[in-house]
């Protein structure tokens, strides 16, 4: 007989989306969500991971279905990020895919961009108006940590742990 498929990941902790810390294992949500607090796609990582290692896969993630025939909507209008996210490869990315954002330049960048003179080149925009939308993500994150569920981790697996962030994203969704 077959044996059953096992989710993608790799075996152990890691795999189930468990990092070691000082405080034990702990796991990280990385999520996007709209402007009303909702969230679009979400991405469960060992505690310890950077959060612009994730930045690509959750943008990908985001599907927005249409109400009538078509295609879903896999692009946000823009995008307001913190200074985490402040570096060439999510900036080069935003760019090709024709993502306006709003990210604030590190800053140790800014200072080595003006020790290089004229060729360090122009600061990146930056639209601080659009930078206090930046709350509706902690929002969203608050959302969700009202399921104990989700707050918590009880679950063992790492994709049983998604599947109730994303039922509880789902409930948000269908509440609001």
């Amino acid at each position: 007989m077959a044996e059953p498929a096992r989710p993608s990941g790799g075996g152990g902790a890691g795999g189930e989306g468990l990092g070691r810390s000082r405080g034990g294992f702990i796991s990280k949500i990385h999520l996007s969500a709209d402007g009303r607090c909702r969230p679009l796609s979400l991405i469960v990582t060992p505690g310890p991971r950077a959060d612009c290692t994730q930045f690509k896969l959750v943008l990908e993630k985001i599907r927005v279905p249409k109400r009538g025939p078509g295609r879903p909507r896999k692009k946000p209008d823009s995008l307001a990020a913190d200074r985490a996210y402040s570096n060439g490869p999510c900036r080069e990315y935003l760019r090709r895919r024709g993502i306006r954002h709003t990210i604030p330049e590190k800053t140790d960048s800014q200072a080595a961009r003006l020790r290089k003179g004229s060729r360090g080149g122009r600061p990146p925009a930056f639209d601080e108006e659009r930078y206090k939308k930046r709350n509706t993500i902690e929002r969203a994150v608050n959302r969700l940590k009202q399921y104990r569920a989700v707050a918590t981790r009880y679950d063992k697996r790492g994709y049983v742990f998604l599947g109730t962030a994303a039922a509880a994203s789902l409930v948000i969704r269908l509440r609001t």
